[in-house]
């Protein structure tokens, strides 16, 4: 058994999540936000790679204090739990995702540096899943394990692509914001190499967002 696991990813019309810089772009509208903030408060765990902690120093904690009421009321904590896929546990210790606003997860592999693990159990939970890269579909089921019946998966592109290639993931909603990034090497919603043959989706919606355009999309099985 796995958790119900969905992407959500705000990109421009050409695809690209960043420009070559891979830094944080504003992409998304003030109505797409509070959509982003809704799904985080309704999800169990809020995954990322190590990608993007390492570009943008998230902290992936619910903002709107209604949203963080709510789950209270339904006996749950403030907060998502984080979950960070960290295959060299390259993350910082001073990193905004590992302070003490909700429970934090890195997954490492094998590989993984033990001296930098042990400093980083002090500031979060560490699981070892894979011999070099993190094993995804292990990760999920430990996630299921312990709890965790819906993830939500904010990036970027290069977890995207693990998490698809193993078959992990059920939904896609990608936000179009209104412009054009353009660069061969900008960052894409699904980094890695190209699936053969190509995963088929089936369109839930379209919708008008603000300035953009919201898509949502079911994953068929492979």
């Amino acid at each position: 058994m796995k958790p119900f696991v969905f992407i959500n990813i705000a990109a421009s019309l050409d695809g690209k999540i960043s420009d070559e810089s891979r830094k944080q772009l504003r992409i998304s509208c003030e109505e797409d936000f509070k959509r982003v903030d809704r799904l985080r408060a309704e999800s169990d765990a809020i995954m990322v790679g190590i990608g993007t902690v390492l570009a943008d120093d998230p902290r992936l904690t619910v903002k709107d204090e209604e949203l963080r009421r709510w789950r209270i009321k339904q006996g749950k904590p403030e907060n998502p739990i984080r979950v960070v896929v960290d295959s060299g546990c390259r993350i910082p210790l001073n990193a905004k995702v590992l302070n003490d606003e909700a429970k934090t997860i890195v997954a490492v592999s094998k590989l993984a540096d033990r001296s930098k693990v042990e400093k980083l159990r002090q500031k979060a939970e560490v699981v070892t899943f894979g011999e070099s890269k993190v094993d995804l579909t292990a990760l999920m089921d430990y996630l299921y394990e312990i709890g965790v019946r819906r993830v939500m998966v904010e990036g970027g592109a290069t977890l995207n692509f693990g998490l698809l290639k193993e078959g992990l993931v059920d939904e896609i909603y990608v936000y179009y914001g209104s412009m054009i990034i353009g660069g061969a090497k900008a960052p894409t919603v699904v980094d890695g190499s190209s699936f053969n043959p190509p995963i088929e989706l089936e369109l839930i919606s379209v919708e008008k967002l603000g300035r953009g355009v919201l898509t949502k999309w079911k994953v068929r099985s492979r």
